[in-house]
């Protein structure tokens, strides 16, 4: 069992929505968009006159041009889970960070963002891309209570603006940027909890999505796209046949790669329009903050009662499956 205090999330203000994209001529348009992805915005760490002047094309500038690091989003997202969770900064005893697009090599990502919260902690990162969130619940649910300090604080930042190459309409309809953040306990109760979790890889098709040594995107996107659904399908299915009949609600969280994929996932298991919740539709596929970041805007709403399936697929290939437990109140 682990508990969950308090969720956090920031997105960067810049929009790049499809008119946007219209406007840059690289064939593109909001009804095809819409059709094929089904997303009308995206945020942006890049000012949106530079993407216009230089569509990227140099995406080592990029980390140059950015108006946000990975640190200052991901600090951002870990303030307002911390307020939600009615702490400080004081009380967290590690702090865990991910991401796909990291600023940096060495040392840690998860340091800076410690550094730009003010946090003394141990600090490491533990990525495995889009699905990074999943893994690092797995992996913290399974640690002896006691190896663990009270609370941890976990990150995940994107800023997957920067590997995008705004001449080719393929990718630079999917991506946006952004953070989220979650503070966690394996022996401190709270009224939610993660009560199960698994987590998956298939190596032998690493090298069908990711970020090259340039800096640059590459997928294979029918193949992503086909296990991305199958995954999905597969672990929502064995949640909700598991969980469902015990749940006041029974909510499903995907990866935000793109709204068709999740309108996919939902038909084939059943899941009901309103106990689908994503944002894709408005940042676009932000990475391993995708799920977290839809689980911490609908923070407040969550009930007693309530089954949240989050199920989260990424690079690697790697795949991961969680359910958060609403605690009714006795």
């Amino acid at each position: 069992m682990l508990y969950l205090h308090g969720m956090g999330h920031f997105n960067p203000e810049n929009i790049i929505s499809n008119k946007f994209l219209e406007d840059l001529d690289i064939g593109t348009s909001n009804e095809w968009i819409l059709e094929r992805v089904g997303i009308a915005n995206r945020r942006t760490v890049l000012p949106l006159d530079y993407i216009k002047e230089t569509k990227n094309a140099d995406f080592r500038a990029a980390f140059e041009a950015r108006l946000y690091k990975n640190a200052q989003m991901a600090a951002a997202a870990a303030r307002m889970a911390l307020a939600r969770a009615s702490l400080k900064r004081e009380d967290i005893g590690m702090v865990i960070a991910g991401s796909s697009s990291p600023d940096n090599i060495a040392p840690a990502e998860s340091s800076a963002v410690a550094a730009e919260l003010g946090i003394e902690a141990p600090c490491l990162d533990m990525n495995s891309a889009c699905s990074s969130f999943g893994m690092q619940i797995n992996f913290l649910s399974k640690m002896q209570p006691e190896a663990l300090p009270p609370y941890v604080l976990m990150v995940d930042s994107e800023t997957m603006t920067k590997t995008v190459n705004y001449a080719d309409r393929s990718t630079a309809v999917l991506f946006g940027d952004g953070s989220a953040a979650a503070i966690v306990s394996t022996k401190i109760p709270s009224r939610a909890a993660f009560d199960h979790c698994d987590f998956g890889s298939r190596p032998s098709a690493w090298e069908k999505v990711g970020i090259d040594w340039k800096w640059r995107f590459y997928q294979d996107g029918n193949a992503v796209q086909g296990f991305a659904i199958r995954k999905t399908t597969e672990g929502v299915r064995n949640l909700k046949n598991i969980y469902a009949a015990r749940a006041k609600r029974f909510i499903f969280i995907g990866h935000q790669a793109n709204l068709s994929m999740l309108q996919t996932v939902c038909e084939r298991t059943g899941i009901a329009s309103e106990n689908s919740w994503y944002n894709v539709d408005q940042f676009g596929n932000t990475g391993c903050c995708g799920a977290p970041s839809v689980l911490s805007a609908h923070w407040d709403e969550i009930q007693p009662g309530d089954r949240v399936a989050l199920s989260i697929v990424g690079a690697g290939l790697s795949w991961a499956h969680l359910m958060l437990k609403v605690e009714i109140k006795t």
